[in-house]
């Protein structure tokens, strides 16, 4: 039976990726050794590494002046980096949801933080609008797309200040104007390879402003200069994020790939809009992520949720409990799952459906 992978991350890869890893793991490029015993500093993980580059600033059509890394540690350590890198004394967030939640407590370590405007009230179901970025912020840092609670964003917002956003979950799902932020950062599991790399793209000129001393390690400008090789980095992790590059540039490219993601959220929301044991966890149309369809069953169901979900997975379905958070089901759709997985979820919510 076909499995139909829905994970949150690590979630679901390219086939390409796959067995392009699968190879490398034997013998990476004729070396007769595995790409995770290679030496980082060979010519052929350099190439690795200056490819990977290369394509994230092809994809998503970065200006000259913006470095691009592959770190560690996640968008966690981000949580960090940021405000030790970019914040003198105040910075402002927008709060919608857990990760932008740990990044505001790791901010205030380094200053004021002002929380322009939070929905923590409805449980991070909708998406503030009308709030105010004080102009004297050092950067305002927003979080693009909620992967546990499924909103998100799908144009750059408007900012007084630097512009900094965790890009997590919706990397390369669709075009984003890099011109217009200092620091974009995102973990690789979601959209663009294995777990263990962390993309960073930060402009140059934003760097150097902060009056404190930067430990090495979380030094964007040690890393800068570098080549993203001060320290080790997670070569199999890095050369399965060029693979999903190259995949995605194969696809046509993020705006390619952005028509299909629109494509897979319009069946899954219309289907939750038409099915009676379903109700759709945000209300607002225009704030629903397309990356993370979040659904709970209607109330006079609620005792068909356990029903429902082992219906599911024998269905081959995968991954599609809700997080504890939110409670019922989650269906993530990135890049990578094929439009037949999302037809395949809606057919088994039709033919549960049918059963009650």
């Amino acid at each position: 039976m076909k499995k139909h992978n829905f994970y949150a991350g690590p979630s679901i890869l390219p086939e390409l990726t796959k067995q392009k890893v699968s190879e490398a793991s034997i013998d990476f490029a004729g070396t007769g050794l595995s790409v995770m015993e290679v030496s980082h500093r060979s010519k052929e993980f350099a190439a690795v590494m200056e490819g990977a580059v290369g394509l994230v600033k092809e994809l998503l059509h970065i200006p000259e002046g913006y470095a691009v890394l592959f770190l560690q540690g996640g968008a966690s350590l981000q949580f960090l980096m940021a405000p030790y890198n970019l914040m003198n004394k105040k910075s402002a967030y927008l709060n919608t949801g857990s990760w932008s939640t740990k990044a505001i407590k790791e901010a205030k370590l380094f200053g004021e933080v002002v929380e322009v405007a939070s929905s923590k009230d409805a449980n991070f179901t909708y998406l503030p609008r009308d709030y105010k970025i004080p102009g004297d912020a050092d950067y305002f840092h927003y979080t693009s797309n909620n992967t546990i609670f499924g909103t998100g964003f799908f144009i750059d917002p408007e900012s007084p200040v630097p512009l900094v956003s965790d890009m997590s979950s919706d990397i390369f799902s669709r075009p984003v104007d890099v011109s217009k932020y200092d620091l974009i950062y995102a973990g690789a599991q979601k959209n663009l390879g294995p777990a263990g790399a962390t993309l960073v793209i930060v402009k140059e000129d934003a760097l150097g402003k902060t009056d404190r001393p930067i430990p090495t390690m979380l030094d964007y400008k040690i890393h800068i200069d570098k080549g993203s090789m001060f320290n080790t980095p997670s070569t199999i992790a890095v050369y399965g994020c060029l693979q999903t590059l190259l995949w995605l540039k194969e696809q046509g490219g993020v705006e390619a790939i952005e028509k299909v993601n629109i494509r897979k959220a319009a069946m899954m929301y219309e289907e939750l809009n038409r099915n009676k044991l379903f109700v759709p966890n945000i209300k607002v149309e225009e704030d629903r992520s397309r990356m993370n369809v979040t659904f709970v069953m209607a109330p006079e169901y609620l005792d068909q949720e356990k029903p429902f979900l082992d219906f599911a997975i024998s269905r081959g379905m995968i991954g599609i409990k809700g997080h504890r958070s939110v409670g019922g089901f989650r269906a993530s759709l990135y890049n990578a799952l094929p439009v037949e997985s999302v037809q395949a979820l809606i057919d088994a919510m039709k033919d549960f459906e049918r059963k009650v």
